[in-house]
Formats: C-alpha cells, sequence, structure tokens
C-alpha cells in the first residue's frame, strides 16, 4: 500500500521546488511477542511470561511507554527491573530529534537482549499509521499514533488464543493523553503510578524522575530566580543583538561566580562575567545560555575571593553570599564585560557523581546531593534508602531547577560502591571525566585478527623490507604500547639517514567498521595512575601493533637523508615491515649513550640521534620555540595494594629530548605532506597565540623582580624567558615557565579546509600535525590514512575526503583529549591523597604561585603539589587582611606575601569530608600570630611540549 506526501520547498535562489514523498505501508510487520501465532515471525523479543510484581497489574503485561515517558524516565527504563517494552517508531524518531545522549541509551537498550526490549515500525504499518488531520498539532497526531498502536497491540494479542490474560500497559504522564486513552479502554497509568506498584522493588522509586506537578510540592513560595524568559523571546534578542548566546562555565574557586564563553566571528569571542546567584539565575555548568550585558558602570572585576558552597542553605540567597563579590578590584582595567543570565537555550545536565547530605530531619526523605565537581551545584533528591546510600558515592540526575528553589531537583540513578575504595573513586573519575571505559563489545572484538597472526607474503610484496635495520625503540619504564622506533645510520656519501618508523595501526583497523566507530568515538587512549583506558582493544595495542624488540611488525616510516648540520636533504614516506633490534627505556639509554665502552650499532644509532636531536634543538629554540615548564610526578605504586608508596618528581634525560626532535619533525614532514595532497581535508594540529590578557599574571610576576617579560611573539617570549634570571634565586626560572605555561592556549585539532590560521605557536611551526602515536590517538589513525592515499599505499573513501566530517571528528577528538588531561590531572590528585595519608604530616618548602584576596597558591616542587593555604581571623575584627591587585601582594598581620617567595609549610591529609578530602596546608614559616588556617584543595599541574 502506497502513501504519497507532497509540498513545496523554496531554494536558495528563490525559486520554488516540489516534492513527493511516497510512504510505504504494509501489513506483514511482525509484533515481536512470544504469544503470537498470527504473525509469521522469524525471532521473537518480547516474552510469553512477562510477569513482574505489581499489585496494579498482577497479570502478564508489555510496558507501551509515551515520548516523554522515555526522555524523562530513561533511567527507570534502563534498570534491568524493566523487561518486555515496546518502543514504537513514532516514540523513537521523536527522541531521536529531541534528546541525542537519551536516544543513544534507548539504542543500547534495544540492543540489550536481556533486557527483551522491542521496536515496532507503527508509522509503516497499514493498520497503524495515522494521518495527521487539518488542525492538528504533530504532537497530538503523534500521541494519537501511540494510542492507536496501543489499542492494535491489545487487540492484536486478545486475538492470540494460548494467553488471554496478556495485555499491554500505556506509560504516559500527559493527563489529556491519559483521559483519551481510558476513553478508548486502554489500560493506562501515569510512571509514578505504575513503579510504585512494585512492591517487591521499591527501591526503584528513587530513580523517578520529578514531574511539574513533584517539583511544584518541594519547592517554597518564595521567588528566589528571575523567570528564564521564553526561546521565543531569546532568538529574537540575539538577532537583535539585545542578548548573546554562549557556553556557561561556572568557577571551580568561587560558587557565585561564572563566565560565559560568547563565541564571535573570527578572533572577536569574547567572556562575560557573571556574578551573584541572581545572576547565574540557575545556569549549570556547560550549558548554553543566554545573556544580556550590563550597562558598562556595572561592569566588574573578577573576585579575587576563594569562595565554597561549604553547606545546605535554606531556599533564599542571603545578604552575606552576595556581599562576598563586592569588594572585588574596582580599577577601570581590572573590569571585564559583565552580564546576567536571561534564559537557557540548551541544558547540557548529565548524571553526576558524588556523596548524598543528609537531612537533619529524622524520617526525611528529601535531602541534598553533593557532587563531586565543585563547579555543579548542590541537587536536591528524594529517596527513602538514604541510610543505605550514606557513606556510597552515587549518581544523580537533575529533573528541573524551579525559580523557588535554591537547589535544582533530582533523583537517585544508582550507587557506584563506597567512597574510599579504590574502584569506586576511579570509577567516579572516568564518569565525571565523560572517558568510555566499558569492555570491548563483541562487535569490536569481531574485527581484531585470526591468532596466531603473521605477516604474509602479501604484505610483504607491498611494503619494503627494513628488517636488516638497527632500529630501536626508547620509552618510558613499563611502556607496552610502543608507537615509535627510531634508527640512525651513516650513509656512503658522508650524510646520514635517520627513520622514525610508526605501528602501522591503521592496517588492523579499518575505516567504517565496529573498531573504527570505536575507536574514533574514544579519541585517545587515557592514562591514569596505575591504570591504563585503551582506545584499541588490548591484543593490538600492547601486541601486533606495538613495536616491541625481536618480532616483526608493520609500520609506517618517515626517513630522512640528513646532513652533519642536521638539514634534510631528502624526505619519503614508505610502509615498511621492520624488527626492533631493543626496546629500552630513556634511562637505559642514557645509560648507553654516556658509557664510552659500548660500541654496538645500536649504541653508535643512539649516539647520531642524539647528536642531531641537539643541532635539532638548539634550531628550533633559535626560531622562537617555547621551553615550558610544569612539574610531573610519576608514583611508585604496590602491587598488591596498588597504594602509592613513593611519590617523585621526573626528572627528563636527554633521551626524553631526543626522541621528542625526532617525532616533532616527523609530525611537521608529514603535515606538510598531507597538506600538499589535500589542501581541503587534511587533518591538522594548531596552537593559537595567546590573547596579550593572559599574560597579565606573568608580567606582574616578572615586575615584581624588575623584569620584563615581551610577549608581542614566541620568539620575543623564548628570549625574554631566557634572559629571566635572579641572583640567589636559582629556581626562579622554573617557576616563571610554570606560570608561562598557565598563560597558553589548548592546541587543537582541526580540519585544513575549515581553518586559515594553521600556525603551531608554541612551536613556532607554520604547519603541524599528528603522526606518531597511533596505538593512543585517532587523529594519528586519520593522518595514517591520509598519508597512504597520498603515496599511493591505501584506497580513500567519502568521509575521509569531506571536510565537514572531517572537521566534526576533530571537535570529538578536542574534547576528548582535553578530558583525559583532566581525568589523568585528577588520578594523580586523587593518588597524592592516598600517599599524604600514610605519611601523617610532612613539613616542605614550596614557593607561591598565585595571591588570592584571601589565600595564597604554593607550589611544593618536591611533590609536584600545588594547594591553597587560606587566611581565616576569627578571634579578631576585619580588616587583617590587605590585598594589593596590581602588585599583587596579601598583607596578613603586617607580614607581606608575594609571587615567588619561599614559605614552610606542613602537608597532611584532611579526611573530615569524605567526599571532598582535602591535602591541608597551613603555613608554618613564616609565623604569624592570631591567624588560623584552613585546609586546602590540592591540586597537581601536568603539562609538556606538544608532541
Amino acid at each position: 500500500m502506497l502513501k504519497s506526501k507532497t509540498f513545496v520547498k523554496k531554494t536558495r535562489s528563490g525559486g520554488i521546488m516540489k516534492i513527493v514523498r511516497e510512504h510505504y505501508l504494509r501489513d506483514d510487520i511482525w509484533c515481536g511477542s512470544e504469544v503470537c501465532t498470527e504473525c509469521k515471525q522469524e525471532e521473537t523479543v518480547l516474552q510469553k511470561d512477562a510477569c513482574i510484581e505489581s499489585n496494579l497489574c498482577s497479570f502478564p503485561h508489555y510496558l507501551l511507554p509515551d515520548t516523554n515517558i522515555v526522555l524523562s524516565q530513561i533511567d527507570i527504563l534502563e534498570d534491568p527491573l524493566i523487561k518486555n517494552v515496546i518502543i514504537l517508531q513514532t516514540v523513537l524518531q521523536e527522541v531521536r530529534h529531541r534528546s541525542a545522549p537519551i536516544y543513544k541509551r534507548l539504542k543500547d537498550i534495544l540492543h540489550d537482549k536481556e533486557k527483551h526490549f522491542y521496536t515496532f515500525t507503527n508509522e509503516h504499518h497499514r493498520e497503524t499509521y495515522i494521518e495527521r488531520e487539518q488542525g492538528e498539532s504533530a504532537n497530538d497526531r503523534n500521541d494519537r499514533a501511540i494510542r492507536i498502536s496501543t489499542k492494535w497491540y491489545s487487540d492484536h494479542l486478545n486475538n492470540t488464543p494460548t494467553d488471554k490474560r496478556l495485555k499491554v500497559v500505556l506509560l504516559t504522564n500527559d493527563r489529556g493523553n491519559k483521559e483519551k486513552a481510558e476513553e478508548s479502554g486502554l489500560l493506562t497509568y501515569r510512571c509514578e503510578e505504575y513503579v510504585k506498584s512494585l512492591i517487591a522493588n521499591p527501591e526503584l522509586v528513587d530513580r523517578l524522575a520529578l514531574t511539574n506537578d513533584d517539583k511544584n510540592e518541594i519547592t517554597s513560595s518564595k521567588v528566589l530566580f528571575p523567570e528564564h524568559l521564553p526561546l521565543s523571546r531569546i532568538q529574537s534578542g540575539i538577532k537583535s543583538g539585545t542578548f548573546q548566546q554562549g557556553t556557561f562555565r561556572a568557577s571551580r574557586d568561587n560558587y557565585l561566580e561564572a563566565t560565559v564563553f560568547v563565541h564571535g566571528e573570527g578572533d572577536d569571542s569574547t567572556e562575560v562575567l557573571i556574578q551573584g546567584l541572581q545572576n547565574l539565575n540557575r545556569a549549570v555548568h556547560q550549558d548554553l545560555v543566554a545573556v544580556e550585558i550590563l550597562p558598562l558602570n556595572q561592569w566588574v572585576a573578577p573576585s579575587s575571593v576563594v569562595l565554597q558552597d561549604e553547606g545546605p542553605k535554606e531556599d533564599d540567597v542571603t545578604e552575606e553570599e552576595e556581599a562576598e563579590l563586592k569588594s572585588g578590584p574596582s580599577g577601570a582595567a581590572s573590569r571585564k564585560p559583565t552580564g546576567r543570565v536571561v534564559g537557557i537555550i540548551k541544558r547540557n545536565w548529565r548524571p553526576f557523581c558524588g556523596m548524598l547530605f543528609l537531612s537533619q530531619i529524622k524520617e526525611a526523605t528529601r535531602h541534598l546531593f553533593t557532587p563531586a565537581d565543585r563547579r555543579i551545584p548542590r541537587i536536591r533528591i528524594e529517596t527513602r534508602q538514604a541510610a543505605t546510600l550514606a557513606g556510597q558515592r552515587i549518581m544523580v540526575a537533575v529533573d528541573g531547577w524551579p525559580k523557588h528553589s535554591r537547589y535544582p531537583n533530582g533523583h537517585f540513578v544508582r550507587s557506584l560502591g563506597s567512597a574510599g575504595d579504590n574502584e569506586t573513586e576511579t570509577e567516579v573519575l572516568l564518569l565525571e571525566h565523560d572517558v568510555p571505559h566499558q569492555d570491548f563489545s563483541q562487535a569490536v572484538l569481531s574485527f581484531l585478527p585470526k591468532m596466531p597472526w603473521n605477516i604474509t607474503e602479501e604484505d610483504m610484496a607491498v611494503r619494503e623490507d627494513l628488517r636488516n635495520l638497527t632500529v630501536c625503540s626508547v620509552d618510558p619504564p613499563g611502556c607496552t604500547d610502543i608507537d615509535d622506533a627510531l634508527h640512525c645510520r651513516d650513509l656512503p656519501n658522508g650524510n646520514q639517514e635517520v627513520g622514525v618508523h610508526i605501528a602501522d595501526v591503521s592496517h588492523f583497523i579499518r575505516p567504517g567498521n565496529a573498531m573504527d566507530l570505536e575507536a574514533a568515538n574514544r579519541g585517545t587512549t587515557v592514562y591514569l595512575t596505575g591504570r591504563r583506558i585503551d582506545m584499541v582493544p588490548e591484543l593490538l595495542s600492547s601486541n601486533l601493533c606495538s613495536l616491541r624488540s625481536s618480532v616483526e611488525r608493520l609500520a609506517f616510516s618517515c626517513i630522512w637523508e640528513i646532513n652533519d648540520k642536521a638539514e634534510i636533504v631528502k624526505t619519503r614516506f614508505t610502509k615498511s615491515v621492520i624488527n626492533s633490534k631493543a626496546s629500552l627505556t630513556y634511562a637505559e639509554a642514557q645509560m648507553r649513550i654516556d658509557d664510552a665502552n659500548m660500541n654496538d650499532d645500536t649504541t653508535k644509532s643512539l649516539r647520531g640521534l642524539n647528536r642531531l636531536a641537539k643541532i635539532l634543538k638548539k634550531r628550533r629554540i633559535e626560531k622562537g620555540a617555547l621551553t615550558l615548564s610544569s612539574p610531573e610526578v610519576r608514583f611508585h605504586i604496590d602491587s598488591e595494594t596498588h597504594d602509592p608508596i613513593d611519590l617523585q618528581t621526573k626528572e627528563l634525560k636527554e633521551t626524553n629530548s631526543m626522541v621528542e626532535e625526532f617525532m616533532l619533525l616527523a609530525n611537521i614532514s608529514v603535515a606538510q605532506k598531507i597538506y600538499d595532497e589535500f589542501s581541503e581535508c587534511a587533518l591538522l594540529r594548531k596552537h593559537p597565540a595567546p590573547p596579550p590578557s593572559n599574560y597579565d599574571i606573568l608580567n606582574k610576576a616578572a615586575k615584581s623582580k624588575d623584569l620584563v617579560i615581551h610577549t608581542d611573539s614566541a620568539k620575543a617570549l623564548a628570549d625574554s624567558l631566557d634572559a629571566a634570571q635572579v641572583d640567589g634565586f636559582p629556581y626562579f626560572n622554573t617557576l616563571l615557565r610554570i606560570l608561562a605555561t598557565r598563560c597558553m592556549m589548548q592546541a587543537v585539532y582541526f580540519c585544513s579546509g575549515m581553518d586559515s590560521d594553521f600556525h603551531h605557536y608554541g612551536l613556532a611551526s607554520p604547519i603541524y600535525t599528528h603522526f606518531t602515536s597511533p596505538i593512543r590517538r585517532y587523529s594519528d589513525i586519520i593522518v595514517h590514512r591520509l598519508l597512504a592515499v597520498a603515496i599511493g599505499a591505501d584506497s580513500t573513501y567519502p568521509d575521509l575526503m569531506d571536510k565537514h566530517k572531517q572537521s566534526a571528528l576533530c571537535n570529538n577528538l578536542n574534547y576528548r583529549h582535553k578530558m583525559a588531561q583532566y581525568a589523568q590531572r585528577a588520578s594523580v590528585a586523587y593518588h597524592t591523597q592516598l600517599f599524604f595519608k600514610s605519611r601523617g604530616i610532612l613539613n616542605e618548602e614550596g614557593f607561591i604561585l598565585f595571591v588570592r584576596k584571601n589565600a595564597i597558591i604554593v607550589l611544593i616542587p618536591k611533590f609536584g603539589l600545588e594547594g591553597t593555604v587560606f587566611f581565616e581571623n576569627k578571634d579578631k575584627p576585619s580588616p587583617k587582611l590587605i590585598f594589593n591587585e596590581e602588585a599583587p601582594s596579601l598583607t596578613v598581620e603586617g607580614h607581606s606575601f608575594n609571587m615567588f617567595d619561599k614559605v614552610k609549610v606542613t602537608i597532611s591529609l584532611d579526611a573530615s569530608n569524605v567526599q571532598h578530602q582535602k591535602i591541608r596546608m597551613s603555613l608554618v614559616e613564616p609565623v604569624i600570630s592570631g591567624v588560623s588556617v584552613a585546609p586546602s584543595e590540592p591540586e597537581v599541574k601536568r603539562a609538556k611540549l606538544d608532541r
């Protein structure tokens, strides 16, 4: 049966185009039920014995949720208890259009055979398809389609002689839809009614998302926040320039402050400062919001106060809270564009990890949930299992934030385990940073090569045989995913041949298959302390792709002829087969280079590489490449308890720099090659120059020591940093470079056809990409594919040449890379806490990195640890703290603290708050009487030059 729809569409040129769409209807679409004898179905999904203990439905039944139930109650549908559910095509399509994350979760449920969820294509079934009536809204038409399909299922299953008791239950929270369904004789319940009827599983009630009626019940009558403007007003305001739209970024240091990053044309992006609860107006970190810029005379400077929401408050915005912000620096130069949130364009809520803050009221069911991420506000939830959840890490989803409520409302999703347990804390860390870490699916694993695997004659026929070369790898200790190896040998003409050989991962991962899609989604391998979350299955990452010694491996080689001045004479790229002669650590390679008694081929190769690398690095720095600094730490982990037993800052050797120089050279050479061949779709990496304002803190720090830092170019900055020395203070230059690192922008992937600025600021290179780590970075796999096509070693495919798809891929890679960095830092911070937990109280010397209005931020070089010493004066009247924003300096009881001052602090773990355990730093020297010092929140900062 054929239906057709005809409509007209206006073209770009202003013409009118007639569109005819054909819609085919069938009567052979299966119902999916085991009890059915009418449908000639090859397999069934819905079970015959669909029983669940309910005081409303004591008979076998299938559930059929409408669209809003799926959108709002996905946590209920994901529960293992809920099975035998019919998802209509109408519902699936609506969910897809309205929420991509929930659509993905629903698709995951549909693919889970244990759940028995069945998709019924009602829009193509002759008896369930309906056309939209005149004057009927699209929403009303879809509600009617859902009722028609429910009726069809009920009648269809009742015609089955095997079991007349089986019924279909429509779940809807829409009052009008429910009334019409009941008028049609359909069995219909609200989701809350049905879930509360499951008497054997009362804990499921906690996972119910609040309906609008529920939200009104638990809020006060007092309006605390301004009304959000409707979307139509927001859109017209943005069009007229009255409002700006941007991403809301809450402050970690001050819960009463945020910025909204407004994207503009080219470099015209701006940050709008938001201060005070009323102006923040219920926006949550990463929401897309509309802001109104306040008049110039209301612009303010960012607050210098470190302020954290330390406890539950009543549904009121207190004057004390707002007053905390009013004492910021008022100089015109310090002020920034300031605004207020007038509406939410798109919520970016996700399930949040954290802990329950139990109500002090006996028998209470309403409690406050404290997220692990301090940028997220507390969330009010209703639960009857608070006693059980106390001390547990749990997940909570936000349902809404009424204007009458101090906090948003939400519901319990699931428990993750006991707080403080290593596995639980790692799970929290991965979830909070959105790191995909589930086991690889069978669909992914099915594309692994069959073992035993060997290099075939067909492989050898299309590759260069380099197995005779003295190739070796140099990596950190314990590295099993070896991406790269090198060789260096003398040529008869007096030049040297240098090769960088990279694991040929793209040979194993073919475009578009399940393994490729999974790697593209993960984007990067994530290295935590004591654990690695692989981008590709371990058979590839640690075995078949890893360039281990004494085994033959497939590689993609970049080979140069280089003269004595380290100038490139010739470059070529080839698919190859290598056999590494040694897998060395940086320390082992360094010992070979330094030991005059060692003169084997591998050692000679390393010495040649090291000599050339020094020349390359010197030339790169002369061109303006930055040598920045950031303390990196290494833990020694107990093999049984997995707790850290030692913590040291990493020592870098010449061999670290040697490997880095040739990886940089390979990346630059490959970048130029793929851009020359594919100017519109090359995947490149750039590092934007920081805006001048980013250097304010660096300039102030230098000025305090009567030095000047020039920042008009990377070369000027590099030269200024080299010249910045203070007599008797050798660590000063390192501190300055650490500060300069914080001024930098994030390096990002981009598609060459979508951008015109390719420059890499930190490396002082006009073009750059990532080629050298395809085991752990998906960007490198794409670059390998582009290079293979460029040299005729592989064929292309449509997505590789589509600049828009490449650009979308780059956005995901940038996000995954950023979150991986944050996850790694969080893992180091957590293990630092474990280390100090077993160490008790330590006294250590440190340096002041930053000065705030009520605190100093101290770096402990020995541990690469950064923490905040808060000053509180509870016994004497204020002010005893005098903050000079220009210096910057903080005077406490007459003693002045300046950037880079040396201090001595005690370090210990404060575990009084299980949710947010803190490294407590308190001042030992200089001694200041009458001042108590509060615990700090530590950070371990890690950064390195972009390879």
